[in-house]
C-alpha cells in the first residue's frame, strides 16, 4: 500500500518549481562530494611527494642532484615547482646577460638579479596558490546557499500544500500534517547538502594555509640559497658543505653580488 505522507508522495506531487530545487540540491550534492573525494587524493599525494622532495633537496649535495630530481620526478608539488622558477629565473638572466636575449624584449625578465629572483618566486606562490584553492569557491557557495534554497523549497511546498487543504476543506492536524512535514523534508536536503560542504571547506583551507606557510618559508630559503649559495635550513648547520660549483654558478649570474643582503631587501616580501 502506497504511504500517502512520504517522500515518494511528495515527489509525485511537486511541482516544476519544487523539482527544480531539488534537482539543484542533487547536482551541488555531487559536486561537493566529487572535490571531498578528488581534493583529498590530491592533498595528501601532495603531502607525501612534497616530504620526498624536501628530504632530497636539503640532502642534496649540490645543485646538480636537485636539478636532476626536478627532471625525474616533475614539478607536480608546491615545492619542487618553486624551485623550478629560480632556476629559470636564473637561467634567464645568464642568457641575457650574455647577449643570447634582447634585454628590452620583454619586461618580465628586466630589473635587478635579486629582484628578478623574488618575482619569480612569488609567481611560483601564486600560482601554487590558485592551484591550491581549486573547487573551494564552489564548497563555499555550497555551503553557504544550500540551506537558504533548502528553506526555499520548504517555503513554495508548505504554500502550496496549504491551498491544497483549504480547497478540499478538511484542516484537521492529521491533514495538514503530512503535507506540511514533507515540504520539511527540503530544508533537510539543504541542510545535508550544506554540511559536509562547510566542513570540507574549513578542513582544506587549513591544509592550504599550512601548505603556503611553509612554501613561503622554503621562499626565503631558495632564495638564500641561490643569491648567496647557502643552504639556510635549521636542519643543515654546516654552510661550509654546500657546493662550490652552486657557489660559482649563483656568482656567475650575477646574484652573489647583490649589494642589499637577502633578509634585509624590501622586495623579499613574499606574502
Amino acid at each position: 500500500m502506497e504511504n500517502p505522507m512520504g517522500f515518494a508522495h511528495f515527489l509525485s506531487s511537486a511541482d516544476g518549481v519544487a523539482r527544480f530545487v531539488l534537482g539543484l540540491m542533487l547536482l551541488a550534492s555531487v559536486g561537493t562530494w566529487y572535490l571531498i573525494v578528488t581534493k583529498g587524493v590530491q592533498v595528501f599525494r601532495m603531502r607525501r611527494k612534497s616530504e620526498s622532495f624536501l628530504a632530497v633537496f636539503w640532502d642534496a649535495p649540490d645543485l646538480e642532484a636537485v636539478a636532476t630530481r626536478i627532471r625525474e620526478s616533475g614539478t607536480t608539488e608546491p615545492f619542487s615547482h618553486l624551485l623550478h622558477h629560480g632556476f629559470t629565473a636564473i637561467e634567464q638572466h645568464n642568457r641575457q646577460k650574455n647577449g643570447g636575449e634582447n634585454r628590452t624584449a620583454s619586461l618580465i625578465y628586466s630589473g635587478a638579479p635579486d629582484d628578478l629572483l623574488t618575482r619569480a618566486l612569488k609567481r611560483a606562490i601564486d600560482e601554487d596558490r590558485s592551484h591550491l584553492e581549486f573547487g573551494q569557491t564552489f564548497l563555499a557557495t555550497v555551503a553557504s546557499a544550500a540551506p537558504f534554497v533548502g528553506l526555499f523549497g520548504t517555503v513554495w511546498g508548505i504554500y502550496h500544500a496549504l491551498i491544497a487543504i483549504g480547497l478540499s476543506g478538511q484542516g484537521t492536524l492529521d491533514k495538514v500534517a503530512g503535507p506540511v512535514g514533507e515540504a520539511l523534508i527540503m530544508t533537510g536536503i539543504g541542510l545535508a547538502v550544506a554540511i559536509p560542504a562547510a566542513i570540507a571547506y574549513n578542513a582544506f583551507a587549513r591544509a592550504n594555509r599550512n601548505t603556503l606557510s611553509r612554501l613561503n618559508s622554503f621562499a626565503y630559503d631558495v632564495l638564500a640559497f641561490l643569491a648567496t649559495g647557502i643552504k639556510t635550513s635549521p636542519m643543515l648547520t654546516d654552510a661550509r658543505a654546500t657546493s662550490e660549483k652552486v657557489i660559482a654558478m649563483a656568482r656567475a649570474g650575477g646574484l652573489a653580488g647583490s649589494e642589499t643582503p637577502p633578509a634585509a631587501h624590501p622586495g623579499l616580501a613574499l606574502r
